[in-house]
């Protein structure tokens, strides 16, 4: 047999391991990798309120939705600046602004940190949800209604060329901190990470449909269970290692007797 050269059934094993799990990724639950969305809110919360939110969108969109007059012509040049100020608020504060292009139409990309979540709807870009975000008994509960935008409109033929389809979506996706024990997405799935996710037609978010997303959780974070996991397993490992040791010395007491009497 050559040394380096994989047989070919050691190869077809593998593409039976791997591909499932390319395809649990990209299929699987409610974070697809190759899902699209012509417009997407992904929070990733607190247990203190605080929050990270990214808005992911069309210009096109963006203009529908809020009623803003953002240049959406692809070609144009691109202004950070006037994005960055349209999401800034006293308790919204942008880390990034990017773009991007897609089926013929320019995307902005944007990354704001939230100092909190319950006055999230005072900002503008915001003001069509109501949140809430509190304990009750042994749960944290946090609701986020969604209505329509205070001046929505119809895009103008410019801002969305080529025309939309009909089909495109919009997105409300949460990365919650801790276990979840009820949420109301329609698909009932939890994705990796504790992730929720929320869709709707775009044309029934422009014509205002409410949505209302809700989720309990437990009042104890991931991260902290999984450093008090590792602390445990630490503390067991070393219990263990000290005991093994123990258990050899005292293993080697009689024999070092045994060979001291016989001389």
């Amino acid at each position: 047999m050559r040394i380096g050269r994989v047989p070919a059934i050691t190869m077809a094993l593998a593409a039976l391991v791997v591909v499932p799990s390319l395809a649990s990724v990209a299929c699987g639950g409610t974070s697809s990798l190759f899902r699209q969305y012509e417009y997407e809110e992904e929070m990733y919360l607190s247990l203190d309120g605080t929050a990270t939110v990214y808005v992911n969108t069309s210009i096109a969109a963006l203009n529908a939705l809020r009623g803003t007059s953002f240049d959406a012509n692809p070609s144009a040049r691109f202004d950070r600046e006037v994005f960055r100020t349209y999401f800034s608020s006293p308790n919204t504060h942008v880390t990034r602004v990017s773009q991007s292009r897609r089926a013929g139409r320019r995307f902005v990309h944007v990354r704001i940190d939230v100092d909190d979540v319950r006055r999230l709807s005072d900002a503008p870009p915001f003001a069509w949800s109501k949140y809430q975000f509190d304990r009750v008994d042994d749960q944290y509960v946090y609701v986020q209604r969604v209505a329509s935008s205070p001046e929505p409109r119809a895009p103008s033929p410019e801002s969305r060329a080529p025309l939309w389809k009909g089909d495109e979506l919009v997105a409300f996706r949460m990365h919650l901190p801790s276990k979840i024990d009820f949420h109301n997405t329609t698909t009932h799935e939890v994705g990796r990470g504790n992730i929720l996710s929320w869709e709707q037609p775009l044309a029934e978010r422009l014509r205002g449909v409410p949505l209302t997303l809700e989720a309990r959780m437990e009042t104890q974070s991931i991260l902290y269970r999984t450093i008090w996991l590792f602390a445990a397993s630490f503390v067991a490992v070393a219990i263990a290692f000290v005991l093994a040791i123990w258990w050899i010395l005292r293993r080697g007491k009689p024999a070092e007797h045994e060979f001291r009497q016989a001389s």
